[in-house]
């Protein structure tokens, strides 16, 4: 990205000041044969985007690395390195005042822990962030994105439930009581609004009611069927968690047996509403995300949740995965209702939404 485009992004995202420290963070491979072409371009931008924020004229800490956790959302390492000096990861990120994490690996759900427990800090998480980004979500309108956000969000706020209906017949219901809908717009400011955002952003989301509250189990059912690399499966779900798994023998046993050594993983944790128009679906969870509706199973208690890492059996087994359904992904949405009080409003038909411009 030119240096002058990098800046404004900058400026619009974090709106930073030169009392400011900002710090860029990456993950590594601890096994140098899993490294990548993609991962070293990476690693490449996050000193570019360190130099954009020198820039700026605001105090920049040297690059920080860590050892990559090898699953999304999985809680960081304790230990880094600055500038070849080995450091805590947790006390080096709470020292700064805008942190980005260019990551192979998701950190969202650490960094929002540290986030919460820090007010002096915000953060964005890059997850799988590629170059050609810089073309297409990153490059976004973010006003108009912003825009799409808070409309969808509102939509989610006064629903008690949404029914989802795929392009393959298959129909889930997601209880949303009890929680409050949500958005990522690409502000992340130190005196309002949400102070942990992905980038590139562009999404409404809500965590469906996870059947915390005694004798009240969740309404979250129905079957979502998902395209995995070893065949097409479907997730048959009761009261917010996935129950089993049918469809392509192999994929569905592998899955049987995943979600069975580690009841969390079967969580559902998020539907979200994609709506960055620049958004390509290319691949890269990061930014098809942003170009329509997805869900997620596993943690969710950083998006407003109950599931912690604490609910995993083991702590690496700690995840938060989103399957994305969006124009151009294997598997598409086809129709979104929304029903609350006010009575029931359809909010996307044949994958697009029905309350946005084209």
């Amino acid at each position: 990205m030119q240096p002058e485009r990098l800046h404004k992004l900058l400026r619009d995202v974090f709106q930073p000041t030169p009392d400011e420290t900002a710090l860029v963070i990456v993950d590594v491979p601890a096994d140098p044969a899993a490294d990548h072409a993609a991962w070293q371009d990476r690693r490449r931008m996050a000193e570019e985007w360190r130099h954009g924020f020198a820039g700026l004229g605001m105090q920049v800490a040297p690059l920080l690395t860590f050892a990559a956790t090898g699953s999304n959302n999985a809680d960081l390492p304790a230990e880094a390195e600055s500038a070849g000096v080995a450091c805590p990861l947790r006390d080096a990120i709470r020292a700064a005042n805008i942190v980005v994490a260019m990551t192979e690996f998701s950190a969202t759900a650490p960094l929002s822990r540290l986030v919460q427990e820090t007010p002096t800090l915000r953060a964005a998480s890059m997850p799988g962030v590629l170059r050609r980004m810089e073309k297409t979500a990153l490059a976004a309108d973010y006003a108009e994105v912003a825009r799409r956000v808070h409309l969808l969000a509102e939509r989610l706020e006064g629903a008690d439930s949404a029914e989802l209906t795929f392009a393959t017949g298959h129909v889930v219901r997601f209880d949303l009581r009890h929680r409050r809908g949500l958005g990522d717009d690409g502000q992340c400011l130190r005196d309002r609004g949400h102070r942990l955002i992905n980038l590139p952003s562009g999404e409404a989301f809500i965590v469906p009611y996870e059947g915390e509250r005694p004798g009240e189990a969740s309404g979250t059912e129905g079957e979502i069927p998902v395209q995995e690399p070893d065949g097409r499966v479907v997730f048959q779900v009761k009261e917010n968690r996935i129950v089993a798994v049918t469809g392509d023998r192999e994929a569905a046993a592998r899955l049987e047996v995943w979600f069975r050594e580690d009841p969390a993983r079967a969580n559902v944790a998020e539907l979200g509403l994609g709506c960055n128009p620049a958004a390509a679906v290319l691949g890269s969870v990061l930014e098809d995300e942003k170009a329509g509706l997805h869900w997620a199973y596993g943690r969710s208690e950083h998006l407003g949740g109950v599931t912690g890492p604490e609910a995993f059996r083991d702590p690496r087994n700690v995840i938060h995965q989103d399957i994305v359904y969006a124009p151009g992904c294997p598997i598409e949405a086809d129709r979104l209702v929304l029903e609350g009080a006010s009575g029931s409003e359809e909010i996307l038909r044949g994958n697009r939404y029905t309350i946005l411009p084209v």
